[in-house]
């Protein structure tokens, strides 16, 4: 497990664009041979940004629920600096357990451990592993690996501050290659499916590129950021 984790951290910090980034999370999944990882960022001005395993149905209907107001994983790691097992959080309330049903349906494990992390100006940030397992073999999971998963976490946030360093050095919205195809792809109607498949990459990696272009572009949803995008002339159908 060593030199697989040593490895896993070198293209943490070898990562130049999301696409690597979205990379590392899968990478970190079959390391720990868990059923999702997921590295989820507020940056200084409260916008989110997310790479992770996640299946779409479930990011999709997460958003659409506005779970994100009473996500006892959210609330439960903002009010604490140590990692947590999603166990010892308060699901004690109806629409938690409704939450939890609802991820549970759309393919999640009933178990989960996120770490905390906090960097400067307010930045906050989820790190987490989910998986279905007993509880006492995810608490000896943890257990076992609980101090590499907070260098992880560590490493993950890092990146991802490089990577907003970068974009708040630009005085104009500017997108990669692939955030650009991704936008032009939804501008032409087709499905992420079929953007994906054009593209040459999976649908959570398009998923990471469509939300880094409506962040740059300051966009509410992507809808919003594909309208931009068009009449900006960043893109042309």
């Amino acid at each position: 497990m060593g030199n697989r984790l040593e490895r896993l951290l070198d293209s943490v910090q070898a990562a130049t664009t999301l696409e690597d980034f979205q990379t590392a999370t899968e990478k970190t999944r079959a390391l720990y041979r868990v059923r999702h990882v997921v590295y989820h960022w507020v940056n200084s001005e409260g916008e989110r940004f997310g790479a992770g395993t996640y299946p779409d149905a479930w990011v999709d209907r997460y958003l659409a629920q506005d779970y994100l107001r009473m996500d006892p994983v959210i609330f439960g790691c903002f009010q604490r600096f140590t990692p947590a097992n999603w166990k010892d959080l308060d699901w004690s309330s109806k629409p938690a357990r409704v939450m939890l049903h609802d991820a549970l349906d759309h393919g999640l494990g009933n178990q989960g451990y996120s770490v905390p992390v906090r960097g400067p100006n307010g930045q906050f940030a989820l790190f987490t592993l989910n998986h279905e397992a007993e509880d006492d073999v995810w608490a000896g999971f943890i257990a076992r690996n609980g101090r590499d998963l907070m260098i992880l976490a560590h490493e993950f946030n890092r990146k991802a501050l490089e990577f907003e360093l970068g974009e708040a050095a630009q005085t104009v919205p500017s997108l990669s290659p692939r955030e650009l195809a991704a936008m032009r792809a939804l501008a032409m109607g087709k499905s992420r499916a079929q953007a994906a498949a054009d593209l040459s990459i999976s649908e959570h990696t398009l998923r990471v590129y469509i939300e880094s272009a409506r962040h740059k572009l300051g966009a509410l949803n992507t809808t919003h950021a594909v309208a931009r995008a068009l009449s900006s002339g960043l893109i042309i159908v």
